[in-house]
């Protein structure tokens, strides 16, 4: 039987999920940074929603890692590395980013013109956190290369994909169920953990997502995909790592030049996906 898993999973998940509704009780009170005002943002329908389930989501997932069982010393601090470290480079970009630069392409045009946006200095932070976090974990320097690159690279498109209520967590959640699942089959309750542990803190905050009371914003979607992305490392063998890492990386070309919201909406199955649970968009404007 995948008792050991199976324990670790709904450990994971229940964690998670009350870590991130404290925290995000807390922040609602006493923000980290400036006041409530300072993570307020306009969103699609123009109507003002906070960004305060970002950091909500990166603190308790990183509370719950702090303290939750059967994690060994090196993956812990992985966890708590990958995080911590997309988390607050994503709270940078959402508190001082400038909009005028977007994506990989614009970050590097405006480089070889001699500006460092925010979105470069966080795309780079992010990559060397994510190399620093698979350095704790894999043995080979081929395997710290794809899985620090899997890592960074899925906190990069699940930002991409937090442009309309619940998007980015349904993603999390569809990415990582396959996640859980292998790993509980397995009897493996470390990579039953890593895929639970952001599902919990995720789906504890999607009713807030999902109601346009609050947004991930980049704090929370690099963090919950860096997470998802730590928790392939520990589940897939290297075919399997290299074949997500290529769907990372061939998403994220894509959005360079199509929108996902447009290509959502053409779909009556991902159309529909996309607005379970979420209030009716008589005429959502494309992005």
């Amino acid at each position: 039987m995948a008792r050991r898993a199976l324990l670790g999973a709904l450990a994971g998940a229940l964690a998670g999920a009350a870590a991130a509704r404290l925290a995000y009780t807390a922040f609602s009170r006493r923000p980290p940074v400036g006041d409530t005002e300072t993570w307020e943002r306009t969103n699609h329908r123009g109507e003002q929603i906070t960004l305060l389930e970002g950091p909500a989501f990166a603190a308790g997932a990183a509370a719950a890692a702090t303290v939750l069982p059967g994690l060994p010393a090196r993956t812990r601090a992985a966890v708590l590395l990958a995080v911590t470290g997309s988390g607050a480079l994503g709270a940078y970009d959402d508190l001082y980013g400038a909009t005028a630069s977007k994506g990989f392409r614009g970050h590097l045009n405006a480089l070889a013109k001699g500006e460092v946006t925010s979105g470069a200095v966080k795309l780079f932070g992010i990559g060397v956190t994510g190399l620093a976090a698979a350095a704790l974990t894999a043995r080979r320097p081929v395997d710290v290369a794809i899985d620090g690159a899997l890592v960074a690279g899925s906190a990069n498109l699940a930002n991409l994909f937090d442009l309309r209520p619940g998007r980015a967590i349904k993603v999390g959640l569809l990415a990582g169920i396959p996640l859980l699942a292998a790993g509980v089959r397995r009897d493996d309750p470390v990579a039953a953990i890593l895929a639970a542990l952001p599902a919990g803190a995720a789906l504890a905050l999607l009713p807030e997502d999902l109601g346009e009371r609050a947004m991930l914003g980049d704090a929370g979607a690099n963090a919950l995909g860096a997470l998802v992305g730590l928790a392939a490392t520990a589940t897939l063998g290297r075919p399997g790592r290299l074949a997500v890492l290529g769907t990372v990386v061939a998403l994220t070309a894509a959005s360079e030049r199509i929108s996902f919201t447009r290509v959502i909406a053409a779909n009556p199955v991902l159309n529909r996906i996309d607005m379970l649970g979420r209030r009716p968009v008589e005429q959502a404007p494309a992005d």
